[in-house]
């Protein structure tokens, strides 16, 4: 049996899939053969079979959507995108940079809701934002300085090739 990845939680072909079986079932093919027609495990076919002489064709409907329903609805995920580009110095943070525990608490205070850190990732990784690290420069840098010792200083060092 290949299935692709993809095809786990198309619950469209899915629900199709149950329905071809149940007309099979009307058919009176063996549960070995839809099976193969449908190309699926005779532990599932045989599931389906029990559920479909107790209640039909309604009783292979599927139950809709797999996992837990989403404590943020997409307006929420925009209130909470439009914040964090405000950045965090506007939410009170000392400094610009977003941590996963900023991010966390600036959702807690728009939605009421709370979320673990570790969770806020899946969060914005399903906003499209990704890791962003900040340049590590020192403070007491001098751009000017650096730029005439990449001009100046650094061709003399550099290793010339050999003639």
């Amino acid at each position: 049996m290949k299935r692709s990845k993809g095809s786990r939680r198309d619950f469209v072909a899915l629900r199709r899939r149950r329905r071809r079986a149940a007309r099979l079932f009307r058919a009176k093919v063996a549960q070995a053969e839809i099976s193969r027609i449908l190309d699926v495990s005779r532990q599932s076919v045989s599931r389906w079979h029990k559920d479909w002489r107790g209640g039909g064709g309604k009783a292979l409907e599927g139950a809709g959507r797999a996992g837990r329903k989403p404590r943020l609805s997409s307006a929420d995920l925009r209130k909470i995108d439009a914040e964090l580009r405000k950045g965090s110095r506007a939410h009170g943070f000392p400094s610009d940079l977003w941590t996963l525990r900023r991010v966390a608490v600036v959702i807690e205070r728009l939605t009421g809701i709370r979320y673990h850190a570790g969770h806020v990732w899946r969060i914005l990784g399903g906003m499209n934002w990704s890791l962003q690290r900040p340049a590590k420069r020192a403070k007491e840098r001098k751009e000017a300085a650096v730029r005439q010792w990449i001009s100046e200083k650094w061709p003399e060092l550099k290793k010339k090739p050999r003639k």
